[in-house]
């Protein structure tokens, strides 16, 4: 398991902090197009920043966060049941510290 998912799937774990997945209700061809935009974007803003052009690396940046609030990574969460949007908090200081530590402890070493 590279990067464990929250048992609810609205989060990754990445060095301890939480991620939000892409929206589940996105069609595969969907997010594959906007996966594409966001690595095109990516790939931009790395352009802009060689050049030093920061008026390129900002409209990058621009499109960069389009894709993710598109692919529902950032912005309003995907989930409609009011939850709290954990995105980008540490783990142990949320309601999955308990799964994490868990998950953790039982993982081969």
């Amino acid at each position: 398991m590279k990067y464990p998912v929250t048992p609810d799937g609205r989060y990754f774990v990445v060095k301890g902090r939480l991620w939000r997945t892409s929206d589940p209700r996105l069609s595969t061809e969907r997010r594959a197009e906007l996966v594409a935009e966001l690595m095109t974007a990516r790939r931009a803003v790395a352009t802009a920043r060689r050049r030093g052009s920061e008026a390129d690396e900002s409209a990058a940046r621009s499109q960069v966060d389009a894709a993710k609030v598109a692919l529902g990574e950032r912005g309003t969460p995907w989930w409609d049941d009011g939850a709290p949007d954990f995105n980008r908090k540490l783990v142990t200081n949320t309601p999955y510290a308990e799964w994490f530590r868990l998950l953790e402890h039982n993982e081969p070493k």
